[in-house]
């Protein structure tokens, strides 16, 4: 096996990836929604908009294909896109939004709606997942790495790959889905294993895996990092160690997505040996959408050649409403129109018959030339009572700023916004085991938010009376998840709490006594 990884570090390199690397964006994605309107022409709903006739403006030049398209299929969100036309995949219904039937969906409701959203997987999907994923694997090349790193095994936390099947079709995690379609070479290398990921008990899955880790030689681990940290001190527990390279000295890169690494770094790294190489996914239910690609960045590549089309709405208030709905005459823009800099809401159109739609995530360019994204946060996920536009990502800013000025671990938070007589507050939660006053912290996080939004800035003097902060014990984010039925898997704790879900997790705190 040391050949592979030989191989792979002088830098084998898939054909897709030097496309994209070499070739213009623009041309890439014509070709791309061309072979996705072409494999879905017949259709239910390529008849319904007349791909066929949309395909005849690729002969033109310029982007005349993205303004004949936006021109002939409406913009989707899951509710929309759900009633019109994924109810009926479920009957089992063949060729609606993509040809054939689907037999897996994954489940998720994401971090907004409360009930589980019903995400089609076709065969195409999965085979583009796996190809994203080589170009990821690839990318090491790029790094400084020995090459028999590529010999040591990969740890993959996810959900249970034993997936609900109720006589049409399968459902569960997306991670589920995909490891229990991992190629058979690969298998050699993941842990923990067909059996232990099987187990859709999380706590029982965690058990499992803490025994077995010392009999494994880990180079490479991959999950949500709120979950992969919790697994890594149970195992540093367990077995009495310093630091999780005690047991596993090969430990070099983890692979991380879901939310925003950067407030867990500090609390993560304390158990660590040596330091790790972390990379990025945008591996989203709907699609792997971006990688990172290029050591040493806090960017990833949008992948423009496999199987997903991407559009561009600027996420402001010309275009967005008070609740993020998208308004009916919104600029929406192509991958040569966007700017660096600027926040967008992104609408894919994918090869598992998702079109034009509104993934619910935002997203900023942080290269234009080489199609490098940062994900800034949620359309929904953002606090606007009164103007002050505070963002998931100067959300986590805050926190990074305050968790290394302070020294000390946030483990996970959330912020809600409530009336404050006939104004408004916003209420956070900080789940801390660090000794630090909640006055203190309070203080810190506002401070910051004012250097971060000016928005936020000019409304604490006006409408926005107060930010308050309360401390808790970090058990309870996960414990809410539990009783959600959220834990572990792809699941992770919003970090924008309205509706429902603030008044679901106002009562689980003041039944499990804290004080509001």
């Amino acid at each position: 096996m040391a050949i592979l990884g030989t191989l792979l570090k002088k830098g084998i390199r898939l054909r897709e990836s030097l496309e994209q690397e070499y070739s213009n964006p623009l041309e890439l994605q014509k070709q791309s929604l061309k072979k996705l309107l072409i494999a879905a022409k017949d259709t239910e709903i390529g008849k319904k908009y007349g791909f066929a006739e949309i395909l005849k403006s690729f002969k033109q030049s310029g982007d005349a294909f993205h303004q004949k398209f936006s021109e002939k299929v409406p913009l989707y969100n899951y509710e929309k896109i759900y009633e019109e036309w994924w109810h009926s995949l479920k009957d089992g219904k063949k060729n609606i939004t993509w040809p054939g039937s689907i037999r897996y969906f994954a489940l998720t409701s994401g971090t907004s709606g409360a009930s589980s959203k019903y995400i089609p997987i076709t065969k195409d999907m999965v085979k583009a997942i796996r190809r994203t994923g080589v170009r990821q694997i690839l990318s090491l090349s790029k790094y400084d790495i020995p090459d028999d790193l590529f010999t040591k095994g990969i740890l993959m936390l996810g959900g249970s790959t034993d997936l609900e099947f109720n006589g049409t079709f399968f459902s569960g995690d997306l991670s589920g889905i995909t490891t229990g379609k991992l190629p058979v070479w690969f298998q050699r290398f993941y842990k923990p294993g067909k059996k232990i990921s099987k187990n859709k008990d999380w706590g029982e899955k965690l058990e499992q895996i803490v025994q077995q880790a010392p009999s494994w030689d880990i180079g490479i681990i991959v999950g949500v990092p709120a979950w992969l940290q919790i697994l890594l001190e149970k195992i540093i527990d367990r077995y009495q160690l310093q630091h999780i390279h005690e047991l596993w000295p090969n430990l070099q890169i983890f692979v991380h997505g879901g939310v925003s690494f950067e407030p867990y770094k500090k609390g993560f790294e304390k158990l660590l040996g040596k330091p790790l190489i972390y990379m990025e996914t945008y591996l989203a239910s709907e699609g792997f959408l971006a990688f990172q690609a290029l050591p040493h960045r806090n960017s990833m590549r949008l992948v423009l050649n496999n199987g997903i089309f991407h559009e561009f709405i600027p996420f402001n208030d010309a275009n967005f409403d008070e609740h993020g709905e998208v308004k009916p005459d919104a600029s929406i823009l192509n991958i040569s129109q966007v700017k660096e800099g600027v926040d967008y809401a992104l609408l894919i159109s994918t090869c598992s018959g998702a079109w034009r739609y509104m993934i619910g995530d935002t997203i900023r360019f942080e290269s234009k030339a080489e199609v490098e994204i940062r994900i800034t946060g949620r359309t929904k996920h953002f606090l606007s009572l009164c103007g002050e536009h505070l963002s998931v990502d100067n959300i986590n800013q805050a926190v990074k700023r305050a968790e290394e000025e302070l020294n000390i671990d946030i483990r996970e938070f959330t912020v809600t916004g409530l009336p404050h007589g006939t104004l408004f507050a916003h209420h956070w939660f900080a789940g801390t085991d660090s000794a630090v006053s909640e006055e203190i912290l309070r203080a810190r996080i506002d401070a910051y938010l004012h250097e971060l939004n000016d928005d936020y800035a000019v409304e604490r003097k006006h409408a926005l009376k107060e930010m308050r902060l309360s401390k808790i014990p970090s058990h309870l984010f996960y414990d809410w998840l539990r009783a959600q039925g959220k834990e572990g898997g792809q699941n992770k704790f919003p970090r924008v709490l309205k509706g429902e879900k603030m008044k679901d997790w106002l009562q689980f705190l003041q039944n499990n006594g804290v004080q509001l």
